[in-house]
């Protein structure tokens, strides 16, 4: 194997799951989930640090690193009812965004053209513009609609002399055509950016932006469902990219660009389970954990946790599809356990589990 490893620190894996390299699809020929590291912050705007996203994001938890993680609330375990494999890093140079973001882009295609779903450990959110564009190449060119949740629009043209970094990827994306802005979904935008030109555009390509107000009078469900409904329509496939800073500072302190009045961590981790288990996600990237700005790992745990959301709701739809049932989030954590319960059942009359 020619496995690249980590970029920074010791070659871990995700939570100790298995290992593959990306140079050599044969090692991950047969997985369903291939992750990879992107240690990238050279489209960093305010704080820097997201280049230890990674190794932050594989390693922040309190369990043992033993590639298992069972899921009381979905009954599943998404790292073993998955074949979820860890590529390690994709050697990116913050000092030359172009070259690093070609590289990833390449990365991401072969991945995806394996049909499993690759999923990036960010970096700053530059890191969405090859992420998505390499699942497009291998997807269908526009016909990957786009959810992501962010404080921020990324929609920006050029900022500091560059077309390339981490205020821009969305505009990059729908300019090329790899994604449809009438099929680009932001949720959680907030704050005082982008100006009122910039809305213009983005009104113009047709993207539809769920910012905080609408969200807190409609409800995120509510908004939720609106979001699902466009992005499968007429699409192959979704792509789902979480910049942690969606969250409020509070639940996420540790990263570049904070903006007071975010989502909850409960409500982020809901949202990504009910999108991971309801829509065919293609490609997903988890962005802008700034190991140096966190506080107690509040924010790699958080990052970590959604990581293990998607991958649990993705075993879930799996399983679900395969025997006809549904999850049913309503159902007691204890219902139908205990060494006197014999022959239960797990499958409702209803065909809910």
């Amino acid at each position: 194997m020619t496995r690249y490893g980590a970029q920074f620190g010791p070659d871990l894996t995700f939570l100790g799951v298995p290992e593959c390299d990306e140079a050599d699809p044969a090692t991950y020929a047969d997985s369903e989930v291939v992750i990879l590291g992107a240690p990238f912050d050279g489209g960093t705007s305010n704080r820097p640090g997201a280049r230890f996203g990674p190794k932050a994001l594989r390693e922040a938890c309190y369990l043992a690193m033993d590639g298992s993680r069972p899921s009381l609330a979905l009954g599943t375990d998404g790292l073993l009812d998955l074949r979820v494999r860890d590529a390690g890093d994709v050697e990116m140079f913050s000092g030359d965004a172009a070259t690093s973001c070609n590289a990833l882009e390449g990365v991401v295609e072969r991945v995806a053209r394996t049909g499993a779903i690759p999923l990036v450990l960010g970096g700053d959110h530059t890191i969405t513009w090859p992420d998505v564009t390499g699942v497009a190449r291998a997807v269908g060119w526009g016909r990957v609609s786009v959810i992501h949740f962010d404080a921020h629009a990324d929609t920006g043209d050029v900022e500091f002399g560059s077309l390339i970094g981490h205020g821009q990827p969305m505009r990059r994306l729908i300019e090329s055509g790899a994604a449809r802005g009438d099929r680009f979904l932001q949720i959680g935008l907030r704050g005082y950016w982008p100006g009122p030109a910039t809305l213009d555009w983005m009104a113009d390509q047709g993207m539809r932006s769920f910012e905080m107000t609408e969200i807190v009078a409609r409800g995120l469900d509510e908004v939720l469902t609106e979001a699902l409904r466009i992005a499968t329509d007429d699409c192959d496939g979704v792509f789902l990219s979480v910049d942690i800073d969606v969250a409020d500072p509070g639940h996420a302190p540790g990263t570049g660009t904070p903006e007071p009045g975010g989502l909850t961590a409960r409500q982020l981790l809901d949202a990504v389970r009910r999108i991971c288990y309801e829509v065919p996600v293609v490609g997903m990237d988890v962005v802008e954990v700034s190991p140096p700005y966190d506080h107690a790992d509040i924010t790699a745990m958080l990052g970590n946790r959604v990581v293990l959301e998607a991958l649990s709701a993705l075993a879930r739809a799996k399983r679900d599809a395969a025997g006809g049932t549904r999850w049913d989030p309503r159902r007691p954590l204890l219902e139908g356990r205990g060494t006197s319960v014999a022959n239960f059942d797990r499958t409702r009359s209803d065909g809910a589990t």
